[in-house]
């Protein structure tokens, strides 16, 4: 690492240490020259800004915060790398915590002792948070939150719209000939937002093809978990007439009905068709690979950092801001070919 400081990249350049400093921290506006000859000079000198210096100057840490249900699930795991890396660019460290769907953890992280006032920052996946939860909060750490969640516009929140994910996976099992399509990972709790918005979009589907709704092809699941999943699956293939394509509320939830039509003999998708939504890397690789809707995690991330930066910064992002996501068909719809 290099030892230069400002005096001696204005040494290099020819110019004042003011004249580095205003280049390095953007403070004050340079001639393009003056700029080009203190960037030159900070490219041959391998300049390390000292971000620790800086941010204790600026009554900052340098770190923020994003606060996930739960860290080993896939979905959260990808997150996670691509919300670090789009700290990263902001010159920002991550760091990590989980709140296991705990509503006491939830609340705690925004009291006024907790130990996020370490971090700038925080990035939030709540489940069961209220608004009154959020505008009552102790804590004034700048918040993001993730998810769908339908608060009073507040508060900056990303989120893909669940809806259309959950319409274009039916449709997709609907274009492919299937007809009673069941749906796995309904949460008619409070704490269900996301869940419910998917059932949403499940129904609009079926009614835009003219296919009726039928209760007893919902199943509910307390979490997204391939456990549940699976027994869900049992229970639907267990009906008097059983689905021919399942719609699941995540990867998780699918992988488990491939595994237990695979026990009960069934063919996929020959039999049953199953698709899913979160484009985790273990649905590549599942045998057949798994046909998923794809949140843009990388977009979610740099849209949360750069809304969570802009708070910091008291230039306050959209309250409202829509990722991507895009349908990804593979064997366990389509088959081998």
């Amino acid at each position: 690492m290099s030892n230069a400081r400002l005096r001696d990249v204005a040494a290099r350049a020819g110019v004042s240490i003011r004249t580095v400093s205003n280049v390095v921290n953007g403070y004050a506006p340079v001639s393009d020259a003056m700029r080009a000859r203190v960037e030159q000079a900070l490219t041959e000198l391998d300049y390390q800004p000292n971000l620790i210096a800086r941010n204790l100057k600026q009554g900052r840490t340098g770190l923020l915060c994003l606060v996930v249900p739960e860290l080993d699930v896939p979905y959260f795991a990808e997150l996670a790398r691509a919300v670090i890396n789009a700290g990263r660019e902001h010159g920002y460290a991550v760091m990590l915590d989980q709140t296991d769907a705990d509503p006491e953890r939830e609340r705690q992280l925004l009291t006024r002792n907790s130990r996020l006032a370490l971090f700038d920052g925080l990035i939030l996946s709540p489940l069961t948070l209220s608004a009154d939860d959020l505008r009552n909060r102790g804590n004034r750490t700048p918040v993001v939150l993730l998810g769908e969640h339908v608060f009073d516009g507040s508060f900056t929140h990303v989120a893909i719209d669940n809806v259309a994910a959950a319409r274009d996976a039916t449709a997709h099992l609907i274009g492919l000939g299937r007809r009673r399509i069941a749906a796995i990972g309904d949460q008619p709790d409070p704490s269900g937002d996301t869940a419910r918005l998917r059932t949403a979009g499940y129904r609009q589907a079926l009614e835009r093809a003219g296919l009726p709704y039928d209760p007893a092809l919902v199943r509910p699941t307390a979490r997204f978990h391939r456990r549940l999943g699976a027994a869900a699956t049992r229970e639907l293939m267990a009906l008097p007439e059983p689905p021919d394509a399942i719609f699941c509320y995540n990867d998780l939830l699918a992988l488990g009905a491939i595994r237990a039509l695979h026990d009960a003999g069934l063919r996929v998708p020959d039999d049953v068709a199953v698709i899913g939504i979160d484009g985790i890397e273990e649905g590549e690789f599942a045998t057949p690979s798994l046909s998923t809707v794809v949140p843009d995690k990388r977009q979610i991330a740099s849209l949360a950092v750069g809304g969570l930066v802009a708070h910091i910064d008291g230039t306050p992002a959209p309250a409202e801001i829509r990722a991507r996501h895009t349908l990804l068909a593979r064997e366990s719809t389509r088959g081998r070919r």
